[in-house]
């Protein structure tokens, strides 16, 4: 009675084993969607990266220009400054 529990119980792990370690097929349609996915989206990426460097170029040149504007206005108004101050003199 002993040995039958045990041989029960030995077939009984040995089909679950064999069982557990059994893998379930693969779906090739599925993974290749989900490369498919991954490979759009770091496109996406690399162009929203791309352009964003693009942004910051042309905001970096519009800052550039916007300084070199106001360098021009501040002379501008030191000159208006300096003749108004000649003419009050006068």
């Amino acid at each position: 009675m002993q040995s039958k529990i045990t041989k029960i119980a030995v077939l009984a792990l040995a089909l679950g084993m064999l069982g557990g370690c059994a893998a379930p097929p693969v779906d090739d349609s599925a993974i290749s969607a989900a490369m498919a996915k991954a490979n759009d989206a770091y496109n996406l990426a690399t162009e929203a990266r791309q352009i964003a460097s693009d942004a910051a170029y042309a905001a970096s040149q519009a800052q550039s220009t916007a300084d070199a504007a106001l360098e021009c206005c501040n002379q501008n108004s030191q000159k208006l400054d300096r003749m108004f101050e000649k003419a009050m003199m006068k």
